[in-house]
């Protein structure tokens, strides 16, 4: 793993702090920045070869700069946090997403698997597929975590194992506690 600043962690005692803290950040995902990097350059060299036709040479710069602008903005844009407080994973979302709270104490099984095997994946938040609920906006990694019930929450993650660990000693306290 890459040492990266779009990353807050924290690992402390339960005694009032989070035993996990962990900002995903919605433009910074190197694929979809490479996509729309491309799609830049592509606008550019258009506006540079177009010299016959003013208002559409025009209009390729005008996009190409609008997607830089695009870009920059959304890599300070947070698109989920994720919190391990005591016996509750929170996530809270983007703007006006809704908060979900996962109770620690009905996780059966936790795993660290890849979030999925396609290159290209699609930020999501609280997305309800196939008996899944999926959160993800970058990197290769994530937690599955499988409550008792069966469902099963994929939540991607730039630091998968922490999270992973968060969990598992999360619930090792719980278990001292009613133990």
């Amino acid at each position: 793993y890459e040492k990266s600043d779009y990353i807050s962690l924290q690992i402390k005692a339960m005694g009032g702090h989070y035993l996990f803290q962990e900002k995903q950040y919605l433009g910074r995902d190197a694929t979809w920045i490479s996509v729309r990097m491309i799609l830049v350059l592509f606008c550019f060299i258009a506006y540079y070869l177009n010299l016959e036709n003013l208002p559409s040479r025009q209009l390729f710069f005008i996009v190409g700069v609008g997607v830089i602008v695009v870009t920059v903005t959304m890599i300070y844009m947070v698109h989920y946090k994720t919190l391990i407080d005591g016996k509750f994973l929170i996530l809270s979302g983007l703007w006006s997403s809704k908060l979900v709270k996962i109770d620690l104490y009905n996780i059966a099984k936790v795993e660290l698997k890849p979030y999925s095997s396609f290159i290209f994946n699609n930020p999501v938040y609280n997305l309800h597929k196939n008996g899944k609920i999926r959160f993800y906006s970058g990197g290769k990694d994530a937690v599955w975590l499988t409550d008792k019930e069966g469902l099963v929450y994929i939540i991607g993650s730039h630091k998968a194992e922490e999270f992973a660990r968060a969990v598992m000693e999360a619930k090792r306290k719980l278990a001292a506690k009613d133990g």
